[in-house]
């Protein structure tokens, strides 16, 4: 087993994703600022979002033709000079300049989501929950990074305020980029022995593959729809500081990889499907206490109860995703699943300013519960259809190593 892989992606994963939870907490805020119309305050959120999902198909064809390891270090200089972009966008003043900042933020973010991948690959295919969750719990650290480095460093530069968030933010992904140094590309021998590859079209019909897919639309769209909306309600529209709203979303993000400890064992004890019906569970709750409680702690409450849901439904849905592929399929199944996964979360992180705005925070929250219920009732009903064919085993490496 690559065990050093998965301590390299997990600490990447650390230092490359905190950029997110930073980009979420002052986003929105800057764009009030700097945005011609109050409407677009989240366009930069949002295209950040954009961004990771137009690139999910490029990420894995870039990394199929080139590997792994290539792709992660030059996504890592890609992400160095966005950050040093939106730096001089904020700067200037340039809305413009800072919402192209965040897109190409996220198009390093298409090639960061395919570490939980990486990962499942570098490990034997019984304990592929295991390493995803261990990827994820770089995440706990990010929820501490990425805001605090923006409440910290905000005013290190003359340049402008925020200014040296970012400009600390791009040298965490020089960091990344000496730590994938050390990360090795894996061979698998499946490939050569487990049939030949099927058309996607035959891969991504199968009930397995359609359960995992919309296990991480609804994770992530529901999660990305309410926690982008979450800053601008908070500091704008309920008068909360920004440090009120910073331990929100960064209690948030924490949330959202802490359970990432224990997760994987959960999916060997419990079973895939009863972990995601715990996780939409979960997240349900948040709805109802985002409904009734929107003081301080109704948020706080809210949005860690939203984290939970989404690792317990994310890594769910993704274990049982690398069930429903031939290893010779993984880069096109792995990639019409994130440019879905992700096309949603923009659409939904496109769409939470507009409503935030025009509607209020109850209805932003109404509008999640159809999608909630309708997964819930869904597994439910189709829980004993839904197994891998015989024939595919996943994410088993060639050899063993480290």
């Amino acid at each position: 087993m690559h065990k050093r892989n998965v301590f390299i992606l997990s600490l990447s994963q650390a230092l490359a994703f905190s950029v997110a939870p930073a980009v979420t907490l002052v986003g929105g805020i800057l764009g009030s600022e700097m945005a011609p119309n109050p409407s677009l305050a989240t366009l930069p959120i949002s295209l950040m979002v954009v961004g990771l999902a137009l690139n999910a198909v490029p990420a894995a064809l870039v990394m199929q033709r080139i590997g792994r390891r290539l792709g992660f270090m030059a996504s890592a200089l890609l992400g160095s000079l966005a950050c040093l972009l939106a730096a001089y966008a904020v700067g200037q003043e340039s809305f413009l300049l800072f919402c192209l900042a965040t897109i190409l933020i996220g198009v390093n973010g298409a090639f960061v989501m395919q570490y939980r991948f990486a990962a499942a690959e570098s490990v034997p295919s019984q304990y592929v929950g295991r390493a995803v969750s261990l990827v994820l719990v770089g995440g706990i650290a990010a929820g501490f990074l990425g805001p605090e480095i923006v409440k910290r460093t905000k005013d290190w530069l003359d340049y402008g305020v925020y200014t040296g968030s970012f400009a600390s933010l791009g040298i965490l992904f020089l960091v990344v980029f000496f730590l994938i140094i050390f990360y090795q590309d894996v061979t698998l021998r499946q490939a050569e022995t487990s049939g030949e590859e099927r058309p996607l079209r035959v891969v991504v019909i199968q009930p397995i593959f359609l359960t995992a897919l919309a296990a991480g639309v609804v994770s992530y769209g529901v999660m990305t729809f309410i926690m982008t909306a979450t800053p601008v309600s908070m500091h704008i529209l309920h008068g909360f500081t920004i440090d009120q709203t910073a331990w929100v979303i960064q209690s948030h993000v924490i949330a959202m990889y802490l359970p990432s400890l224990f997760t994987g064992f959960l999916v060997e004890k419990l079973g895939i499907l009863r972990l995601m019906v715990l996780g939409l569970l979960v997240m349900l709750t948040c709805a109802v206490l985002a409904l009734v409680n929107q003081e301080l702690l109704g948020f706080w409450g809210a949005l860690v109860l939203l984290g939970i849901g989404w690792n317990l439904l994310f890594v769910g849905g993704t274990t049982l995703l690398t069930r429903s592929y031939r290893p010779s399929e993984r880069f096109k199944a792995q990639a019409a699943n994130d440019l879905t996964v992700f096309g949603i979360q923009a659409l939904a992180s496109l769409s939470a300013g507009t409503v935030i705005y025009l509607a209020n925070w109850n209805i932003l929250i109404l509008l999640t519960l159809p999608f909630l219920v309708v997964l819930l009732g869904g597994l439910i009903i189709l829980r004993g259809q839904i197994s891998p064919p015989t024939e595919i085993i996943s994410g088993l490496p060639a050899s063993s190593s480290d």
